[in-house]
């Protein structure tokens, strides 16, 4: 056989196992489906980028959980953070610009010299994290160095990555290789660091927040809770959400798992094949956005759930507030 031939028939043996791979992929078809999802509308604007806290819109302009910010976002720079009233973003070479919310004509700049991967404000201080896992804090107004320390290398990283925390006089770290650092904000010191997980990619902290006096933190694959001790639980986490006194999350196995402060399994449901785009918890009622275009709303006090159809395209970026889905152009409302 010529080798001609025998590249053709390789190829289309190939072509052959490809196709009927993805044409049996199985993806989630509920059992029933309820009334369509009504809330649903159009937007003015269409998301171009997402980071932890807020979404860039195509003109340039900044959606808040609190609605869109009449600021214009240099072309050339990477939207960052809403923070202390401040939006931040940064150039891929550091030049980093603050603008208030308040009167957008109020601006502050500093030049960090390489590029950041995270940043949050409070009053005078400015907490970055870089991209080579650098962690430190500035004084916006002498531009002096407060602190300074190297983080370890890694090698991926998710994109979901958080801020720096400032709380009670502290400043938390979530670092680009699963660690929270505490700062002393005082005395500029580290006082301890707390290892989320351990995995070798993409194993930055994804989720940070503070419920029942103890600091929640998530990787991909590890939620921590840190208190005077460290309680852990190992899940493949796709979303986390928190309500007044639960966490919950979704997992990229279709499980939907809710959770105490001390990580003690309050419910669990399992959706087959299902991949989860984005959950809101808003009261007693859990939301959650389907790829396939489904909206399945669970009860967090029986553990019932209902499954709607709703029309978005799952190909786009996807920024969530405490109320809505925004996707590309389509806002999803829960209320």
């Amino acid at each position: 056989m010529k080798r001609s031939l025998i590249h053709s028939t390789l190829f289309s043996i190939l072509a052959l196992v490809l196709f009927s791979a993805c044409s049996t992929k199985e993806v989630y078809k509920p059992k029933l489906v309820g009334n369509d999802w009504k809330k649903y509308e159009h937007s003015k604007f269409t998301i171009t980028d997402t980071s932890s806290n807020v979404a860039l819109l195509e003109n340039r302009e900044v959606l808040t959980n609190n609605g869109v910010v009449d600021v214009d976002i240099n072309s050339s720079y990477r939207l960052i953070s809403q923070s202390d009233d401040w939006i931040i973003s940064a150039s891929i070479d550091g030049n980093v610009s603050l603008v208030s919310t308040k009167d957008t004509s109020v601006r502050k700049t500093i030049d960090l010299k390489k590029t950041i991967a995270g940043a949050s404000v409070q009053g005078n201080e400015l907490a970055v994290i870089f991209a080579d896992n650098e962690i430190a804090l500035y004084d916006l107004q002498s531009k002096a160095i407060l602190f300074k320390e190297q983080g370890s290398k890694y090698i991926a990283a998710d994109s979901r990555i958080i801020n720096p925390h400032f709380m009670k006089g502290l400043v938390l770290f979530s670092t680009l290789d699963g660690k929270v650092i505490f700062i002393n904000d005082a005395k500029k010191k580290r006082l301890r660091t707390s290892i989320v997980s351990s995995a070798n990619y993409f194993n930055n902290v994804i989720s940070l927040n503070v419920m029942d006096n103890k600091i929640i933190a998530t990787t991909g694959y590890t939620i921590l809770a840190i208190a005077e001790k460290e309680l852990r639980a190992k899940y493949e986490i796709r979303n986390i959400v928190y309500g007044k006194k639960d966490i919950s999350i979704a997992t990229k196995q279709g499980e939907v798992i809710t959770l105490t402060p001390d990580l003690q399994v309050i419910f669990k449901i399992k959706f087959p094949f299902a991949h989860f785009y984005g959950m809101i918890s808003d009261g007693d009622k859990l939301y959650i956005l389907e790829k396939e275009g489904y909206m399945i709303v669970i009860d967090k006090k029986t553990f019932e759930y209902s499954v709607h159809k709703v029309d978005f395209d799952s190909d786009g970026f996807i920024f969530t507030s405490d109320k809505k889905f925004f996707i590309n152009d389509i806002i999803i409302s829960v209320e």
